[in-house]
């Protein structure tokens, strides 16, 4: 197995090439700015060491010059060797630059204007050990919540560790692999184009109305939960998705030595809710081994539906087709990377010491007698989830809303505590409330999977978020973090995009007891003993695929 995981990296590595357009990104500094015909050590305008510029993945840019009290950000594109900047601050206006990047120096030319920059190189080292150290971390958390230590398999955690990296390695490097994802992604944003058209019948200007979240929300994201279910049954009822759920299912069955019911329902949550999924492998629920069903519950926590990365990819990615294309790829490669990352973590929680079921077929129920009647079935499954999606948001946010009034309002005046908070953070909290008490309980968490110290806050909220009330609430944060420019490294952007990649939180754990209980009644009392494990284990997925990440982008 070595030698073969060897031999992919190899190969998969000699295709991996970086070109100039791909130099660009990171963040460098001012080193001069002067004219053509002048000397280059006289400066056109004053320049500091904190002075940057900031070219981001999804082709954002931003740069600072405190002496001239001067911020801007927009959008670039790179063609042939022309970079052009699409100012959206201080003003809507675009300017050409001739690019030229040499190792670690970068030089831009607007008519006979010169600007040099040296580019702050990324610490691999650091990055390495972070990496290391909070993948152990993971791994000894587990352990210590593990219901068996003695018979944890350590094989199969060293190979669903290792096949998390070699797929970070080959979606986010490898060109071919990037290419495939790249295509997949732009799919789902015509796909979004489809629904947009579908909602603009029904709500008309409605939907036009870009400056409210809520009507975003309302009338374009629950929109597209409501397509996505109907079309993945369309899928189901022809036999497409079961064909690439059952091909994915017989390689990590072999690979993991899983029972056929569990890889069957690990793949399907790639693709499917997770109460959807179970019903891939409905017949076997009744007779699962304590560990299979503790798989089948973390895989659903570890991952979310396809209507709902609709969902995430539209009010992540806003109106911008190339910000959609950039998170669609990170929210595809999140939930694939997590798939296999939760049979790591519930394998270590509860290792499999009982003889398993190798049967591998799909159930095929309710799939409906012709297309139209899978439509229906699809739609109405997707209304009953945007319906409880809608209500779910209102719910938490009004409480959030409630439970920040007494914190700040109540104690945080009483006592003074906002007026301390305020200065310890430097503005970044005005007040006591949840979002302050979460990021700093699950800071050191965020700086262990490799988080850079100026973003632990704001990460270990999110993550917060999304474990106390739900992902939902926390992509919506990481929304208003992204547009307000907030992060320090788009690196902690991406890290928190795939922490929040998956359904862990309590409400789950409700929904799969109702859900897979509904399927299999017999088995109730035992989801309800497991469902803490499977938060755990979910979270702990989620959080394996992010510090991954971290170390390769």
């Amino acid at each position: 197995l070595k030698m073969r995981f060897c031999f992919f990296l190899v190969f998969a590595l000699s295709f991996t090439k970086i070109s100039a357009e791909e130099n660009i990104f990171g963040i460098w500094s001012f080193e001069a700015i002067f004219h053509e015909k002048s000397n280059k050590n006289k400066n056109l305008k004053p320049i500091g060491p904190k002075d940057f510029l900031k070219i981001n993945l999804d082709n954002s840019f931003e740069y600072k010059i405190d002496s001239l009290e001067l911020e801007a950000k927009g959008k670039f594109t790179v063609e042939n060797d022309i970079l052009v900047l699409n100012y959206t601050s201080p003003k809507d206006t675009t300017r050409l630059y001739k690019l030229s990047i040499q190792k670690d120096r970068m030089t831009l030319i607007e008519d006979d204007i010169i600007f040099e920059f040296k580019k702050i190189q990324k610490n691999w080292i650091n990055d390495i050990f972070r990496g290391i150290l909070g993948l152990a971390s993971l791994v000894l958390l587990l352990f210590a919540f593990s219901r068996n230590k003695g018979s944890v398999k350590w094989g199969l955690v060293f190979k669903g560790i290792i096949i998390q990296i070699l797929f970070a390695i080959c979606i986010l490097k490898v060109p071919v692999i990037m290419n495939i994802f790249e295509y997949v992604s732009k799919t789902f944003v015509v796909i979004l184009n489809f629904t947009e058209q579908g909602s603009l019948f029904l709500f008309g200007s409605l939907i036009s109305d870009t400056e409210s979240f809520g009507y975003i929300f309302a009338f374009q994201v629950l929109p597209t939960i409501i397509f996505f279910s109907s079309l993945t049954s369309v899928l189901f009822y022809y036999g497409i998705l079961q064909k690439v759920v059952l091909f994915f299912a017989k390689w990590m069955k072999k690979f993991f030595n899983l029972s056929g019911s569990e890889s069957l329902a690990a793949v399907g949550n790639i693709f499917l809710g997770q109460t959807e999924s179970p019903l891939l492998v409905k017949p076997y629920i009744k007779n699962m081994t304590t560990s299979e069903l503790l798989c089948l519950m973390s895989g659903g926590m570890a991952t979310i539906a396809g209507g709902v990365l609709a969902a995430y990819i539209g009010f992540l990615g806003g109106s911008d087709i190339d910000s959609q294309i950039f998170f669609a790829k990170h929210l595809i490669a999140a939930s694939v990377m997590s798939a296999p990352a939760a049979i790591v973590a519930s394998k270590i929680l509860i290792p499999e010491t009982k003889e398993i079921n190798q049967g591998l077929e799909i159930n095929n129920e309710d799939l409906g007698t012709n297309v139209l009647e899978a439509i229906s079935i699809g739609t109405k499954q997707g209304i009953s989830l945007a319906v409880n999606v809608g209500a779910m948001l209102l719910v938490f946010v009004a409480f959030i809303s409630m439970i920040n009034y007494f914190l700040s309002d109540f104690f945080g005046n009483l006592t003074g505590a906002n007026e301390l908070i305020e200065n310890i953070t430097n503005g970044n909290y005005s007040s006591l409330s949840m979002e302050f008490l979460f990021g700093y309980l699950f800071a050191p968490l965020s700086w262990i999977i490799g988080v850079c110290y100026e973003d632990i806050l704001l990460v270990g909220q999110l993550l917060g978020e999304k474990t106390i009330l739900n992902e939902f609430v926390a992509y919506i944060t990481l929304a208003d973090l992204k547009e307000s420019n907030m992060f320090f490294e788009q690196k902690s952007l991406i890290i928190a995009t795939y922490i929040l990649c998956g359904f862990a939180n309590f409400a789950s754990i409700g929904i799969q007891i109702g859900g897979i209980g509904a399927i299999a009644p017999t088995r109730t009392k035992d989801l309800s003993k497991l469902g803490i494990l499977a938060l755990v284990a979910g979270t702990a997925a989620c959080l394996f695929t992010a510090t991954i990440v971290g170390i390769i982008i």
